[in-house]
């Protein structure tokens, strides 16, 4: 069978893909809504690969190098009084995820006993901010629906990218602060200037592309995030001055990772659509209004601002959460320090643990029969 892309140039694609993230970029400034860089092309981009599917594309490397770059914009906001900060606040990190899983697990119990699918399957799909790793585990486990498990993840990233926003945008968090700043790269990397990338942006670049790509050959979890954001932090600590990148960068960065988000979700290969849809959709509700509870806590118990405590607690994906942190102005180190302790715990904590006891079940229950 010929492939549906057979005649049409992958250069001619990669342009209707960027031309339709940009319109999207420039429609949702336009309408002044949050964060419009990252959620103009997702959008866009979504609507349009699911109408002429076969006219997008979008290579692998472009959106690598947008997580560098955010990668590197959080490195270089982890300034030695931040990590300080982030050291202090470690009990908190480890009691909100646990807490945060465990709200997961019951709502996939509540999910599986209404829509009949099996508890492993919503268990996988409900787990927040990792993707690749639940996917990566429901193809090495027993009766697991992938497809399930990977609509089920995309669809709860998606609703977390375009709802937080608009939840901090709202009267729900007016007048409240949006954060105890040590850094502020919003209003810096409005006044950053291309002359004062030079020469040290040759070190940091050279630096973070070279982590990115060692810690996607080990293994590293978010390589192409992580990698640059410890070289980054560790240059920076070590006396290298790094400078701030201009705003375009930062939109260029956006635009690169939510047309990798849209591009995620192709409805049309799901055999009962509304019904996985539906299950998605309303787990991620449930998901995200668990997630603003649980923020109220952290704000009063640590202090920090609304915006900050939702936003490091946001079942979304680590370089989402901290582009959204950079947008609104909320303290970047915070968002990413929580996100980053979520993401190695759900990488090197949660699989073993979900093996152990998922194996445990099976074995009880080949005794009982």
């Amino acid at each position: 069978m010929a492939s549906s892309t057979q005649g049409i140039r992958p250069g001619f694609r990669l342009l209707i893909t960027f031309g339709t993230a940009a319109a999207g970029g420039l429609l949702f400034m336009f309408i002044a809504l949050p964060v419009p860089w990252l959620l103009g092309p997702m959008v866009g981009v979504l609507i349009g690969s699911n109408i002429a599917k076969r006219y997008y594309s979008w290579p692998g490397i472009v959106r690598n190098g947008g997580m560098i770059v955010v990668g590197y914009t959080i490195g270089i906001s982890l300034t030695a009084t931040a990590l300080r900060e982030i050291g202090r606040q470690l009990p908190a990190m480890l009691l909100m995820t646990a807490l945060l899983l465990v709200f997961c697990a019951g709502i996939a119990f509540i999910v599986s006993k209404i829509s009949g699918v099996n508890y492993r399957t919503v268990l996988l799909g409900s787990i927040p901010g990792g993707l690749t790793q639940m996917v990566l585990l429901a193809e090495e486990m027993e009766d697991i629906n992938i497809t399930i498990v990977t609509v089920i993840q995309v669809i709860r990233l998606m609703m977390i990218i375009i709802c937080v926003p608009l939840l901090i945008f709202s009267p729900l968090f007016a007048g409240q602060p949006a954060a105890e700043e040590f850094y502020d790269p919003a209003s810096a990397s409005v006044s950053a200037s291309w002359a004062g990338l030079f020469p040290n942006i040759f070190f940091f670049a050279a630096a973070c592309i070279a982590a990115g790509i060692l810690g996607q050959k080990i293994k590293f979890p978010t390589a192409y995030l992580l990698g640059p954001a410890i070289i980054a932090a560790i240059l920076q600590l070590f006396g290298l001055q790094a400078p701030v990148l201009p705003a375009i960068l930062l939109n260029a960065a956006q635009l690169a990772i939510g047309v990798f988000v849209g591009l995620l979700l192709d409805p049309r290969k799901l055999s009962h659509k509304w019904m996985t849809l539906s299950l998605a959709v309303g787990s991620g509700m449930v998901l995200l209004g668990g997630a603003y509870a649980l923020s109220y806590l952290f704000a009063a118990f640590e202090s920090v601002g609304a915006s900050t405590a939702l936003l490091s607690l946001a079942p979304g994906g680590m370089d989402q959460m901290s582009l959204i942190a950079h947008e609104v102005g909320a303290d970047l180190p915070t968002v990413a320090g929580f996100q980053i302790f979520r993401t190695f715990f759900i990488f090197f904590a949660v699989p073993p643990l979900f093996k152990l006891i998922f194996r445990e079940k099976k074995t009880e229950s080949s005794a009982i029969s």
